[in-house]
């Protein structure tokens, strides 16, 4: 008699069992067709333990720090041919020291024009940035510019010249890269570089960059960056008022003769 008392006792209890995995493996509020284990159920268990705690807080501390995140990148975070960043970003982030950086001039090549002097004119297809010394010569730096879809043409003239900037993604862009800070201070992690020259009133800028990889390439949102040395070399020649050719391409005529040294 204990025997089957035992034994119907153990049967109930797998029924009872049987039905509460069934009744946990079934919630037509979490999933009206199929099966997906509920959210409350993942949700149960031990929590994180202080090593796994720490090592998180670790991780999103040093994505916070990492301007390749943020890609390099003036204006954009990720290039469109990568998948998104899952990160988000604390509202306002550190860019970081601000050291100083001394000018470095690029080469002067022959570059027979009409601009007038002080003008400068960015040719985009040609992924370069002339800044027009004569009727016959220019400074000439490499840029990146604008990836498609983001590239302008027109005349702009400088309107503001800072050192270390803050950077602050528009809308429009932190709309296209969830996550983004608001506001990203000024230095070494900032991808808006050692110095920024604005263009009239718009959003876009010649700016800096601590990404040197993307120079001489089209990898931005339609602002034109230099190389640190480069853009604080710029700056000490073209200030506010400055007028800024941005064209597809260089005509032919002075095609010919730029990206030639003077004495080569």
């Amino acid at each position: 008699m204990i025997k089957s008392t035992a034994i119907l006792v153990a049967a109930v209890a797998v029924a009872a069992s049987s039905a509460w995995d069934q009744a946990l493996a079934f919630h037509p509020f979490d999933q009206p067709s199929g099966y997906q284990m509920p959210k409350w159920i993942e949700q149960r268990g031990k929590p994180p333990s202080r090593a796994a705690q720490t090592a998180t807080a670790a991780k999103q501390k040093a994505n916070a720090q990492n301007p390749a995140l943020l890609g390099a990148e003036d204006d954009e975070p990720a290039p469109q041919n990568q998948k998104p960043q899952a990160v988000k970003f604390p509202k306002q982030l550190d860019g970081g020291p601000q050291p100083a950086i001394s000018p470095s001039s690029p080469p002067t090549v022959r570059f027979s024009n009409s601009y007038g002097a002080g003008t400068v004119v960015i040719d985009t297809a040609g992924k370069s940035l002339f800044y027009v010394l004569s009727s016959t010569t220019a400074y000439k730096y490499p840029i990146s510019v604008g990836r498609v879809g983001f590239t302008w043409t027109g005349t702009e003239k400088i309107s503001r010249v800072a050192s270390w900037p803050d950077w602050r993604p528009p809308a429009e862009m932190r709309e296209r890269q969830p996550g983004l800070p608001e506001v990203m201070t000024g230095g070494i992690r900032n991808p808006l570089g050692a110095k920024a020259l604005y263009l009239g009133n718009s959003l876009y800028r010649i700016h800096g960059t601590n990404d040197v990889k993307t120079i001489g390439q089209a990898a931005s949102s339609g602002c034109f960056r230099m190389l640190n040395g480069h853009v604080v070399h710029l700056a000490g020649l073209a200030g506010v008022g400055t007028t800024v050719k941005v064209l597809n391409k260089l005509p032919s005529n002075v095609v010919s003769a730029s990206g030639k040294g003077v004495n080569g």
